[in-house]
């Protein structure tokens, strides 16, 4: 039963109607005959709390809905003499009361009973609060311990010993080893003897946090008294060793384990110096520790498993981990949440992510429930591979099973939706996070931003950006190099030196990769004096590490042919004390090569070895495109010739650059004896290749010279499958690439038919090229053929293949516009039964709100929902 009583006088007339009409009441009422209202109530409740199973009394629900810590302190009272009851009751009224709800509350009504002498009371309150908050997070335990404090400043009250004990152990679980420390001095001035579990738990404490000489000095004050050495003791050093990754000084204390028999080493030692090792790469050791466990008669493990498979896992050796799995298992070790998490989250960062499906599918069948951090793992797997269907319906799943997703989830899921051009739709995912009592954290915030920025929504990025303040969450580095990246690229450099300037007076660092990206921005729309300027400061402020930044610049005045002040950069690097890279020279080489100079050019690869700096294969390619240009193909193949002769090996640019030369001077069968040494050597055609022959094809056939850009327009279907032919007979494996550059051009000059019927020959031969679907699909819905875009979507649904989300998305829009709401729905259903998703009505609602337009404006309602989130009122019960 909702009721949404505010004032505190309804409250007492609906008290004295249901004690009125509650004959229970009256035949155990004590309350006297004459008594004010305000004294009624706490007579009440404490009249209903002597019935038997009374926290499930809904009169007495309805009348703590709204009380207040005062009223709740003085029904305590009446019950002082029933200690168990009096804790039940503050615990149940701070959750059944809107007023007791919030933590200062809960504090205040501890005070209260502090002040009414009921100290008995009190320590046994804090105990169960000192459990609660352990269970939480730092910062209730931190607001609990404040409120120690006042209660010892204010009323002279002190914890007792089981108090003091219990925030031991919890400070230790928390990781918080330095107020675990605080706590047991002030536990020594106020006159107790601290026990050996005490000891064990500070030292236990101090050394999660890595106070490992604190620790060791607790041991020896430990050994003074006269306890003993234990492998408790023992093993939390072992872990502050390895957390801090002093493995050195772990593999001492585990040896001093091993020889000292009241301390021997246990599965969780072993398992603590197995994780250390890992930790810093030596697996091979972490291996022999592993077997040696059997030949000491302590076995492996789930965990010391587990920490294995991940090490194996992090190094991208998924096979050698499903090895070890299934020794666990033959040794009868059962794997747990995390193993499994571990396998799932290293086959999604292998790009195997129908692989951790598998595995996470096999995880439910053993009866082993995934946790928040396993769906998290998988839905970051498949947010990445571009496929947000499948992971909004994990989010789906997770809400069936009651498996809470927390901010991580959203996080990841805002990301993906970032990932395939659609964070409105991130922006709008966060009304959801909101709605399931999640604050958005830093992470949130850059995760938009960044995604907002990249699609060039910047108006609101700018109000989420205003938004972060309100919230108590400063915006780091990440966040403004988003915004200021997203600006230069758009041309608007001044404005991002705004955002900089904003960013140092906040007083958040600046890193050279924020620096280095406004001095592009700068240098692309030609403000040479403003890009030196971020430069200087980045020198003032010691920042400079690289020659990066320099080079930017450098890059900006070889592209203008303004060589002096190139060389002055170069004297200004020196003089800075950075040591020119490999980049440095290059970037001089190419600014001589586009003024002309090709002799200057040589003399700067041999100045660059001179000074030390060994020149790779990019300076003598740029040089070797130079001579191209100018028609002095001979000269690039004798500095070829040369090239390999100091043991430098052409690569992909280098063939690229020759091949291009070769056809710019109407040599072709050069041009094409040289992709087929590029083939021989393993490397990939690219785009620039293609190009170029297909520019070759049509100056042999036709006899006159075009652009790139003009290409296709100028090709015909015959010199196009001499392309394809050529290509297959050099034997280059795919010619995948290909047929996406040829269906991009194709579409680019209107001719989609024909790159359809080139996709449709790719599928019926077995090869589905996704990207080249994309573009023909959003070719045809530009055009407004959604039919033609259904035909393909269902031709490559019959070939066992899935449009990627992008597809279905563009044609569901497109046919809602066009007022064809049944094909659309019939093509949402179909999105969902190509994904593989079985709960397709929980999933209904998502799609559907991911397949609405993005004409969102800006945002307003969502970023007003998020703006009230901190808010909110007191709950109504």
């Amino acid at each position: 039963m909702l009721i949404r009583i505010r004032s505190p006088r309804k409250i007492l007339a609906l008290g004295l109607h249901v004690f009125s009409t509650s004959n229970a009441f009256f035949s155990v009422s004590s309350r006297p005959s004459q008594c004010s209202p305000d004294e009624m109530a706490p007579h009440a409740v404490a009249s209903l709390l002597k019935n038997p199973n009374w926290e499930k009394n809904s009169s007495l629900k309805s009348l703590v809905s709204h009380m207040n810590p005062h009223v709740a302190s003085q029904v305590i009272a009446l019950q002082r003499s029933d200690n168990d009851i009096c804790v039940r009751f503050f615990m149940w009224v701070c959750k059944h009361s809107s007023y007791c709800f919030e933590p200062a509350q809960r504090t205040q009504l501890l005070k209260l009973i502090v002040s009414s002498g009921m100290y008995r009371v009190a320590h046994d309150v804090i105990l169960v609060l000192i459990r609660e908050c352990s269970s939480r997070c730092e910062k209730e335990m931190l607001r609990l311990m404040s409120c120690f404090d006042e209660l010892r400043g204010v009323f002279g009250f002190r914890l007792n010993y089981p108090c003091y004990s219990s925030l031991l152990m919890s400070l230790a679980k928390l990781d918080l080893g330095f107020l675990a420390y605080v706590t047991y001095r002030r536990m020594e001035s106020d006159g107790f003897v601290v026990g050996m579990i005490d000891y064990r738990t500070i030292v236990n404490a101090l050394c999660k946090n890595g106070f490992t000489n604190a620790a060791e000095m607790f041991m020896c004050k430990f050994i003074k008294i006269g306890f003993v050495l234990d492998s408790h003791i023992c093993t939390s050093l072992l872990l502050g060793f390895c957390r801090g990754l002093y493995i050195s000084d772990a593999l001492k204390v585990f040896d001093v384990m091993s020889r000292e028999g009241s301390c021997s080493p246990n599965s969780v030692s072993y398992s603590i110096l197995i994780h250390g090792l890992c930790e810093v790469g030596r697996l091979e050791e972490a291996f022999g520790f592993k077997d040696q466990m059997g030949e000491k008669g302590c076995y492996p493990s789930t965990r010391t498993y587990t920490v294995l498979i991940k090490a194996l896992c992090d190094r991208g050796l998924i096979d050698k981990a499903f090895n070890l799995l299934d020794e666990m298992i033959a040794r009868g070790c059962k794997p747990n949440a995390h193993t499994y998490t571990v396998l799932i989250d290293g086959l999604c960062r292998d790009g195997k992510v129908e692989e951790a499906n598998g595995v996470f599918r096999n995880m439910v069948v053993d009866g082993i429930f995934p946790s928040v951090v396993t769906y998290n793992a998988l839905i970051n797997g498949y947010c990445k591979d571009g496929r947000v269907v499948p992971a909004f319906e994990l989010l789906a799943v997770m809400e069936k099973r009651a498996c809470k997703p927390n901010v991580r989830t959203f996080n990841e899921l805002m990301e993906g939706l970032c990932r395939v051009g659609k964070p409105y739709k991130a922006v709008h995912l966060m009304k959801r996070m909101v709605d399931n009592g999640l604050s958005p954290d830093i992470v949130s915030y850059n995760v938009l931003i960044d995604g907002l920025c990249r699609e060039g929504h910047m108006t609101v990025a700018y109000k989420l950006l205003n938004l972060m303040n309100s919230f108590d969450l400063e915006p780091d580095c990440l966040t403004y190099t988003a915004i200021i990246n997203a600006l230069c690229k758009h041309g608007k450099a001044d404005v991002a030196s705004a955002f900089l300037g904003l960013m140092l007076r906040k007083g958040i660092n600046l890193d050279e990769v924020t620096g280095t990206t406004l001095i592009d921005g700068f240098c692309k729309v030609g403000e040479t004096r403003n890009a030196m300027y971020i430069l200087e400061t980045l020198v003032q402020m010691r920042i400079l590490t690289t020659p990066h930044s320099l080079n930017v610049l450098l890059d900006m005045l070889s592209k203008g042919c303004k060589v002096k002040e190139e060389l002055a950069v170069l004297g200004k690097i020196n003089k800075l004390g950075l040591v020119p890279s490999v980049v440095t020279y290059t970037t001089l080489v190419d600014g001589l090569i586009r003024s002309g100079d090709i002799s200057g050019s040589f003399r700067m690869v041999e100045l660059m070895k001179l000074s030390g700096c060994l020149p790779n294969v990019y300076p003598y390619t740029i040089i070797i495109n130079g001579l191209c240009q100018l028609g002095r193909v001979e000269e690039a193949e004798k500095l070829l010739s040369a090239m390999q002769d100091s043991g430098i090996s052409p690569n992909h640019v280098t063939y690229t650059v020759l091949v291009k030369g070769y056809v710019d001077n109407g040599r072709l069968d050069c041009a094409i004896e040289t992709v087929r040494a590029m083939v021989e050597r393993g490397y990939e055609l690219n785009d620039r290749i293609y190009s170029s022959l297909l520019r070759g094809y049509v100056l042999s056939q036709k006899g006159i010279h075009i652009s790139d850009e003009s290409t296709l327009r100028e090709t015909d279907p015959e010199c196009i499958n001499e392309l394809i032919s050529m290509v297959e007979q050099l034997g280059c494996g795919s010619t995948s690439g290909l047929c996406i550059f040829l269906v991009t051009r194709l579409c680019k000059e209107g001719r989609t038919d024909e790159s359809n019927d080139l996709v449709q020959t790719t599928l019926k031969n077995g090869v589905f090229l996704e990207k080249a679907v994309d573009i023909i699909i959003e070719s045809y819905c530009s055009k407004k053929k959604h039919i033609k875009c259904l035909e393909l979507i269902t031709l490559v649904l019959e070939s066992g293949y899935v449009p990627s989300f992008k597809s279905f998305c563009q044609v569901i829009q497109g046919l809602k516009k066009e007022g064809d709401t049944e094909r659309a729905r019939e093509l949402v259903m179909e999105l969902l039964t190509s994904n593989g998703v079985v709960e397709k009505v929980e999933m209904l609602a998502y799609v559907e709100c991911l397949m609405e337009g993005d004409e969102t404006g800006d945002c307003s309602e969502v970023i007003d929902l998020v703006d009230q989130l901190h808010c909110r009122g007191r709950p109504t019960f």
